[in-house]
């Protein structure tokens, strides 16, 4: 597995790259704008052209945006629904002139209309922002939810439902974000060996494996099925190093990246990216 960590961009993008590189990162998150606005300032030209040359520098990899937080693409209100479209629009447009290939969001949630209509509205969603932004090459990627409330997300199936309702062509364009923290608190024991193949098999005949695309790599400070979004320096929660150690080992996922966003933010990245690289097997 690749392994990086969600990196700031705090002065400009192109201040990232090197940022991930001091961490040790073979690949990085970022936010292309503020999480909490809607607005976004232009990015500068001379901006895109320093982020794309500090990823050349030091070679990192596939680079995800995770979009704004202010997202409900599962919304039963028609203009928060339309606004989380049009930023899902502008995320994807700042991802491709960054020459980004993946963005990911949280789906939402569609309060008492239920999991089936929200997932249908996510798709609806993610299909017109996809119409909207013809020519552009990054993929967007569903991520996990943890079950908190009316959330959609939470199962294999949810996000299946999702893919589903993109039609056509434009589902090659859709796959998942797998989040470790987010998984296990939901209802899926990645902790032991025989809950880790179960969840893998069963998102396999869900989804996919295909269809899988990148790891938020996040313990948790809550139990199985908690439901309750609470991530973990690793080794230091419920999952334990036993859960990584098999994922990062994992022959299907040593392409695909992996990305940290555990509570000690950069000031731990280097020694958490550290102690992932310890559970790999020597070859």
């Amino acid at each position: 597995m690749l392994l990086g960590a969600h990196v700031s961009i705090t002065g400009g993008v192109e201040n990232a790259p090197p940022r991930a590189k001091a961490l040790g990162c073979d690949v990085m998150q970022i936010f292309s704008k503020n999480q909490m606005q809607w607005k976004a300032a232009p990015l500068k030209p001379e901006g895109i052209e320093a982020f794309k040359a500090g990823l050349k520098e030091h070679a990192l990899g596939p680079t995800l945006v995770h979009c704004s937080y202010l997202l409900n693409c599962a919304s039963v209100d028609d203009e928060l629904w339309q606004k989380s479209i049009d930023g899902l629009v502008v995320e994807i447009e700042r991802a491709d002139a960054l020459g980004i290939p993946y963005i990911t969001f949280h789906p939402g949630s569609p309060k008492d209309k239920g999991a089936e209509w929200g997932c249908k509205r996510v798709g609806d969603a993610v299909a017109l922002a996809i119409e909207r932004t013809k020519g552009t090459k990054p993929m967007i990627l569903l991520e996990t939810n943890a079950g908190q409330g009316a959330a959609v997300g939470r199962t294999f199936a949810e996000l299946a439902m999702m893919r589903e309702a993109v039609p056509g062509a434009a589902r090659k364009r859709v796959g998942v974000c797998f989040d470790t923290c987010h998984v296990y608190v939901s209802g899926y024991d990645i902790r032991t060996e025989e809950g880790y193949a179960d969840t893998f098999d069963t998102f396999d005949n869900e989804i996919g494996l295909e269809h899988l695309k990148a790891f938020h790599l996040n313990d948790s400070k809550e139990g199985l099925d908690s439901k309750k979004d609470r991530h973990a320096t690793i080794g230091e929660g419920k999952l334990g190093l036993d859960a990584f150690r098999r994922l990062v080992n994992d022959k299907r996922f040593a392409d695909l990246p992996g990305y940290l966003e555990t509570p000690g933010g950069e000031e731990s990245y280097a020694d958490e990216i550290k102690t992932l690289r310890k559970l790999v097997a020597k070859k």
